[in-house]
């Protein structure tokens, strides 16, 4: 079975692909395509079996260092099975792990629900329908078992606020952790990713129905744009959702006992700091 050597494994909105899609771009390192196999996640996906997985890393230039980025890979108790998998399959590769701050990040998450569909609720009512909204945020909880079975010195733990706040540097610390030789070089022309589309809701059948060019021009045409502008305002989040002072007073003692878990993995981390600022030193 062909291994990557490193493995971002999260966290959901927290910058990920914004990062996959950097480190994509440097010389002697590859990245798959997709981005997020979710192979050791997954279950209909890992029962396409190891050669399935090893078939996405066959174009990788000789010598490159070869790696994924799967979000689901640290979403328990959705996924249960991960850390079993990966362990079983052979060397541990490196594992990248990017937070952000988690009250910021469930935020994302609602966001990205309900321009999927999966949430229709406002952001108050999905916070107590949908616990995964808090889970995935807490990242001493979903890192405790990579570090139990893998050991902290196999895992870097790094951020969204470190990325925006030093990208070339922190570029940098995740390239040399993850063995690359030569210094990267933030590649400006890439951006953001996963910014701008998050916050518009697709109707089923998206591509078909709007995104054909057809489809497109006769609504044009016969549609008057009053209505148009009418309906995409009804599919939008044109204002970022703000957590109410209730719903931060529930959810910061839930961070903070987290938070307290993650740095006993990663005692005197920076993003310790940087992705908790509603913390008190």
């Amino acid at each position: 079975m062909t291994h990557p050597d490193f493995i971002i494994i999260g966290a959901m909105k927290s910058g990920t692909t914004t990062l996959a899609a950097q480190l994509a771009a440097q010389p002697g390192l590859f990245l798959t395509d997709p981005k997020e196999p979710n192979f050791f996640s997954d279950d209909e996906i890992h029962a396409r079996g190891p050669d399935w997985y090893a078939g996405l890393f066959a174009a990788a230039p000789p010598g490159a260092l070869k790696g994924e980025a799967s979000t689901h890979y640290t979403k328990l108790p959705t996924y249960p099975d991960t850390v079993r998998r990966l362990a079983a399959a052979g060397p541990a590769p490196k594992l990248i792990y990017m937070i952000r701050n988690p009250l910021d990040r469930a935020v994302s998450h609602y966001i990205h629900e309900w321009t999927t569909g999966e949430i229709r609720s406002d952001l108050e009512t999905a916070l107590d329908r949908h616990p995964t909204l808090t889970e995935y945020g807490r990242y001493g909880m979903q890192i405790a078992p990579f570090a139990d079975t893998f050991g902290p010195d196999r895992i870097l733990l790094t951020s969204l606020e470190g990325l925006k706040a030093d990208p070339e540097g922190e570029l940098g610390r995740i390239s040399a952790f993850i063995g690359l030789e030569t210094p990267p070089v933030w590649q400006t022309g890439l951006g953001a990713r996963n910014v701008s589309a998050e916050r518009f809701r697709k109707l089923p059948f998206q591509r078909v129905l709007v995104d054909n060019p057809l489809a497109r021009a006769l609504r044009h045409a016969l549609v008057p744009k009053a209505l148009r502008e009418r309906v995409r305002r009804a599919r939008s989040i044109t204002r970022r959702p703000e957590l109410s002072e209730a719903a931060r007073a529930r959810l910061i003692p839930i961070f903070a006992a987290d938070r307290d878990a993650l740095a006993r993995v990663f005692p005197d981390d920076p993003a310790l700091g940087l992705c908790y600022p509603f913390l008190a030193p």
